[in-house]
């Protein structure tokens, strides 16, 4: 087993050398990350200049593109041997609900899927925006993703489909379980915040993210926040399916 491992918090971030490390029991284990922090670049592609691929190790490789740069070189032309599996993370903080519309760690994964291969995004939830200095129990991201990963190799996963995983940053006892959950959602962004440079000119930065809209029973939100590791199917199909019909109908009309 060959596994293609990505994120978007860059190849020098602790939580994807663990990964590799973990995953080392399991098979062959190369490495495409950023060479910084891509965290919100999304399923962006490189397209308007060549990237840079530098060779850190014999199986770890800088990439001066976005984690979807990474998946898709890796895949496409850079490795002589195509990869079994794409595991992106460990994300240094979680991607719940409409989080995965703007994370590189799950488009990484979503690339690999693209390509064919089956593909996990994984990260560790913090209780709050306060506890993003606490110290990160990355042994229970990998004790719990190890299990995930074993099953996928004897059950495939559907041809569209990823698996995004997230696990509470809690020690493994404190863990109650896995549950199959679907994707939450927040309210809309909190406003942007204005800035101005050293020369007066002003400028802004995004501001955080809405707080939780749809967190009840069933979704990624609520199982984490009591304690067991969320498992999100995610396809990549993204048509409405059970709309196209009323649509026809509507276009009909126009």
């Amino acid at each position: 087993m060959k596994f293609l491992v990505s994120n978007d918090d860059g190849v020098n971030a602790k939580g994807i050398k663990i990964l590799a490390e973990m995953l080392k029991d399991l098979g062959d284990v190369v490495v495409f990350a950023p060479n910084r922090d891509r965290s919100g670049a999304s399923n962006s592609l490189t397209l308007d200049r060549p990237i840079r691929v530098e060779k850190v190790s014999d199986d770890v490789f800088s990439v001066y593109g976005t984690p979807t740069d990474c998946v898709h070189l890796a895949v496409t032309g850079v490795l002589e041997e195509e990869p079994d599996m794409v595991i992106s993370g460990i994300n240094n903080a979680a991607n719940l609900g409409d989080d995965v519309l703007y994370s590189g760690t799950v488009a990484a994964a979503i690339e690999g899927r693209y390509l064919g291969l089956p593909a996990i995004a994984v990260s560790i939830v913090l209780d709050s925006v306060k506890e993003n200095r606490r110290k990160r129990d990355f042994h229970t991201v990998t004790y719990f993703l190890k299990k995930i990963i074993k099953h996928v190799i004897k059950h495939p996963l559907p041809q569209d489909t990823i698996l995004n995983v997230n696990v509470p940053n809690l020690p493994i006892d404190e863990i109650k379980g896995m549950k199959v959950t679907r994707l939450g959602y927040r309210h809309k962004a909190e406003n942007a915040i204005p800035i101005r440079d050293p020369r007066g000119f002003k400028m802004y930065w995004i501001g955080p993210a809405g707080p939780e809209a749809d967190a009840g029973e069933g979704t990624d939100f609520h199982a984490v926040k009591n304690g067991f590791v969320s498992i999100s199917p995610i396809q990549t199909d993204m048509t409405k399916h059970d709309f196209i019909s009323e649509l026809d109908q509507w276009a009909k009309n126009i």
